[in-house]
């Protein structure tokens, strides 16, 4: 481990740019000095060995890396390889959320249309149906079943043409991270239309020698069972799931020998188009409406009635839900969502964050940072813990990302959750095997507030993962264990030099 401190490197990052939302104003220049406040006793005290002896105390294998600065007045105060870039995990979300929420507007919110290519005469359409999907990240089964219900309300009784899913929207990705086990449901494929977070539910329960299995879209209200995930019990022990892509359906095996007596789990979906398809299927069969099985469409006729609009929850909503719960599919769809809606033609993930990089290099300086998803879960994106400081200190001065993050509860002696912890932290948490991060904003107990980055990440023990053990890999939960510790110490040193 190479570590360097700047404990007296100062510079100003409010020159760097400010976050622009809509009728948002510039960031207006520091009101105070930006000389460096007198230090106390107590400072002498917790900065005797350093930031460097800190880290090394852990041992901790790899690279460790952070930055904190005052958000008054931009004062970068102290930093561990500020300038060196790790993968940021989940910590990128909090860059995909200021991207989503400057470029297309927190009262943002995404449309899912039926739509009408075709006359009605008598209830019946003599053209296609088309279920247009228009980038929702949350649609959910319950959506598409108050979409079936305004189908038959519009006066719909019966289909002569073909019922179509418009995915175009956005581009088709396969999956978010290639790298991962087929299996996760954290690694869906994106495209311009998601059903459940692109995630059907699989249940087994055992029945004398064999098992009954079930593939369903369910949500608190339906569980309608889908065709387009199909599931064969194997009498194997590993691997425990295997995946084929069967043209239109997703075709799945399982090793008996990892059943036992019953459970469940949600898998990704390959196909979100044709899943989404298969679901208003059955609710418009409910409604009495018999459509014929889902065809693609990557283009939308012109001259298409509007029959239904669903839309969905403020993007602002929809932000703090993903910062909150880290969903990567949220991510990687509200950030190529902004990317297309900025003019480009992104192909791909990566290319998305391409532009998003760029962004961030013009609005924050963020130099260092080269991203390839939204989500954080590609293991080659790269931030510097300076990078994104400085962004926290411009998008704190239009008081836009802290409050949708999650407030960081702190912990005792004992490892306990001590909400009585005199330092407060709003932030984002990020972690992938051997990967942990932590950025985002503490107030210590004088009031000061600091905005932080903290990066680890061993990425050779990363690299001698089988892809397979990817899930749970030996040695993995205890260096994260170790990691996350270290965060809250460098908070509690930070709060003790910075904040009394």
């Amino acid at each position: 481990m190479t570590l360097k401190t700047n404990r007296t490197r100062r510079f100003v990052m409010a020159g760097l740019g400010a976050l622009v939302l809509p009728g948002v104003g510039q960031a207006a220049p520091p009101q105070t000095s930006l000389r460096p406040r007198a230090r106390t006793a107590e400072f002498a005290r917790m900065a005797g060995g350093g930031v460097d002896a800190l880290i090394a105390r852990f041992g901790l294998s790899g690279d460790v890396v952070c930055a904190v600065a005052d958000v008054e007045t931009g004062l970068e105060l102290e930093a561990a390889n500020g300038t060196t870039g790790l993968p940021p995990a989940s910590v990128a979300k909090a860059l995909t959320a200021l991207y989503a929420l400057e470029t297309l507007g927190p009262d943002y919110r995404f449309r899912t249309r039926l739509l009408a290519a075709g006359p009605i005469r008598n209830g019946i359409l003599e053209g296609d149906l088309i279920l247009a999907g228009g980038g929702d990240p949350i649609l959910t089964t319950d959506d598409l079943a108050t979409l079936a219900s305004a189908l038959k309300s519009a006066g719909i009784r019966e289909l002569r043409g073909a019922f179509k899913v418009y995915e175009g929207a956005l581009p088709f990705v396969n999956t978010i991270d290639p790298g991962q086990p087929d299996h996760v449901g954290y690694s869906p494929a994106v495209s311009g239309i998601a059903l459940n977070f692109n995630r059907v539910h699989f249940e087994w329960r055992a029945s004398g020698k064999s098992y009954r299995v079930a593939m369903d879209a369910r949500t608190e209200r339906y569980r309608p069972e889908v065709a387009m995930a199909q599931m064969k019990v194997v009498s194997r022990s590993l691997p425990v799931y295997t995946y084929e892509d069967a043209g239109s359906v997703d075709q799945w095996t399982v090793a008996r020998g990892a059943l036992g007596g019953g459970g469940a789990r949600w898998l990704p979906v390959r196909r979100p188009g044709l899943y989404a398809g298969d679901v208003f299927r059955t609710m418009a069969r409910a409604q009495g409406i018999v459509l014929p099985a889902a065809q693609i469409t990557g283009g939308l006729p012109q001259g298409s009635e509007v029959l239904a609009t669903h839309e969905s929850a403020r993007l602002v909503a929809i932000v703090k839900a993903m910062l909150k719960y880290s969903t990567n599919l949220t991510a990687e769809m509200v950030g190529m969502s902004a990317s297309v809606a900025r003019g480009g033609h992104p192909d791909s993930l990566r290319s998305s964050a391409d532009a998003m990089s760029r962004w961030a290099a013009e609005r924050f300086g963020m130099s260092g940072t080269r991203l390839v998803d939204h989500s954080g879960l590609g293991e080659e994106s790269r931030m510097t813990p300076q990078d994104l400081v400085a962004a926290l200190v411009n998008a704190r001065r239009d008081d836009v990302l802290r409050p949708l993050l999650k407030p960081f509860v702190l912990r005792d002696a004992q490892g306990r959750s001590n909400k009585a912890h005199p330092i407060t932290v709003n932030a984002k948490t990020g972690t992938l095997n051997f990967v942990s991060g932590l950025g985002g904003y503490m107030t210590a107990t004088d009031g000061t507030e600091l905005a932080f980055a903290i990066f680890a990440a061993d990425t050779d023990a990363r690299s001698r993962i089988p892809r397979a053990d990817r899930e749970r890999p030996k040695g993995a939960r205890s260096w994260n264990r170790r990691a996350k510790t270290l965060q809250q110490q460098l908070i509690e040193r930070w709060g003790a030099l910075y904040g009394t």
